[in-house]
């Protein structure tokens, strides 16, 4: 899989509000299954996404700690949900409303993962751009890359138990 060298255009692409962008991966999340609406609306095709990672369509602008939270829920064995801004392959971004499961086999052991994104609420991500900003401007504080995000994820559980509430509860609560 060559590796794309994008640089973000700053303009947004949409999808439909009734459309589903759905992937799986394996668990070290490599692609091994996107549907036709993600293949459209990330800009590549299905010989370019599966077997590679998932965070092709990672924007730089999405805080690191995010994917810290989300990984280790999902494998954990819990499902998790939270707003995404992915990077198509021409540079240009589009905001999701992710909800990512693990999949198990008949031993409940997690032999990959699912999400299933839509389209999210415009007044909702509005709520979230200023806490992924501060949260990107902590992990780009420091020098050392796993240390900005460790600090981040600090700063988010902070943010959660300063209001009594989990990850989860508060992405329901924007």
């Amino acid at each position: 899989m060559p590796k794309y060298a994008v640089t973000p255009t700053g303009r947004e692409c949409t999808f439909g509000d009734e459309e589903i962008i759905v992937s799986k991966t394996d668990t070290t999340g490599r692609i091994t299954y996107a549907n036709d609406v993600f293949l459209r609306v990330a800009g590549f095709a299905e010989h370019e996404v599966i077997g590679a990672p998932h965070n092709i369509i990672r924007h730089p602008e999405m805080p690191r700690c995010i994917f810290k939270l989300i990984w280790d829920t999902i494998q954990a064995g819990q499902e998790v949900f939270g707003y995404v801004v992915n990077m198509a392959r021409n540079g240009d971004h589009y905001w999701v409303f992710a909800h990512v499961t693990p999949s198990f086999d008949k031993n409940r052991r997690i032999i990959g993962y699912h999400s299933m994104r839509r389209k999210p609420d415009a007044d909702k991500v509005a709520k979230v751009r200023p806490l992924y900003a501060d949260l990107l401007a902590e992990e780009n504080r420091h020098e050392n890359r796993k240390e900005g995000m460790k600090s981040a994820y600090a700063m988010l559980q902070g943010l959660l138990q300063s209001k009594g509430i989990g990850y989860d509860e508060f992405v329901f609560s924007l």
